[in-house]
């Protein structure tokens, strides 16, 4: 405990006190010429990637994994008109995604895929978050999309090769059934969600909508051996003055016939938060809270 309890320091430490300001917050002037270059990087860097490679085809017999996300949660006080359009860009994105077959050692990329969305491409406004804040943006609503997804290849023989999470817990635990950062935020191009095939067959994504819920799943040609189980370990609340964070680690176990062959550590999360926070609201979640109020300075 006093291991984690030191890294947990570290990580307000460097919260705290960071040591690198982004160049376009610093000059905020040339933020539309630093992201047109930063598309543009992206851009050549995935045309030759030559492992960035995708197919469509008829459906695949065996299940691998299965999931469904519900499509219309209550997220703190953001508009439920922008929950129906975020449908709508939902359902667009699919027409992309869904068939998509991964051959073995290939690199499937979610932007390269779907590709930019835009109003000529039948994509409206919906919720976007901008440095902690509910903004309105065409495409807004993916994020949802590829929280689903990176849950969803969590369960497959699949390498993570990009992903990156949200740097703020924005809004309270409603109906959460997932662990707290276990999603993949995206941001056209550069923020990207990019997997591994790391299995000997080629994988298939199947999705789609109901009145409800966005499901999908993971096939297959053929039966694979391997099932995986995700688990959230040292899940706490972080108390420090009036300032909150949440910290979890996310692990995953790999089993074959029933016995467990690997476990290994896939995401460790450190956000502060946002909302606002009562004994009542810990009570109720039971949800564990480490006092750093008093903890000395990491130096």
């Amino acid at each position: 405990m006093n291991k984690l309890k030191k890294k947990i320091a570290e990580y307000i430490y460097n919260y705290e006190n960071p040591n690198r300001i982004a160049f376009s917050t610093k000059y905020s002037y040339l933020k539309n010429t630093i992201i047109f270059l930063r598309y543009l990087i992206r851009n050549i860097q995935n045309v030759l990637n030559f492992n960035i490679k995708y197919k469509k085809g008829i459906f695949f017999n065996c299940i691998v994994a299965r999931h469904q996300s519900l499509l219309k949660r209550k997220l703190g006080n953001s508009s439920m008109k922008l929950q129906e359009q975020k449908i709508l860009n939902i359902e667009q994105a699919i027409k992309k995604l869904n068939n998509v077959i991964i051959e073995p050692n290939k690199v499937f990329s979610f932007w390269q895929i779907v590709g930019k969305p835009t109003y000529k491409k039948g994509y409206v406004n919906g919720m976007l978050l901008s440095n902690g804040q509910v903004v309105e943006g065409v495409g807004g609503g993916l994020c949802q999309l590829s929280n689903f997804l990176y849950w969803i290849f969590l369960h497959a023989p699949i390498e993570t090769i990009e992903r990156y999470h949200h740097s703020m817990d924005v809004f309270p635990d409603e109906n959460r059934t997932l662990p707290f950062g276990s999603g993949a935020t995206i941001l056209y191009n550069f923020i990207d969600l990019q997997v591994k095939n790391i299995s000997r067959y080629p994988l298939q994504l199947k999705l789609w909508l109901t009145d409800k819920h966005l499901k999908g799943q993971i096939l297959a040609p053929e039966r694979i051996p391997q099932k995986f189980h995700i688990f959230e370990k040292n899940h706490f609340f972080i108390k420090k003055g009036k300032k909150y964070f949440r910290y979890n680690e996310i692990y995953r176990a790999m089993k074959i016939e029933g016995r467990t062959r690997k476990i290994e550590k896939m995401i460790t999360n450190f956000a502060p938060v946002l909302y606002k926070t009562t004994n009542d609201y810990f009570q109720k979640h039971n949800f564990k809270v480490l006092d750093f109020t008093n903890s000395s300075p990491i130096c």
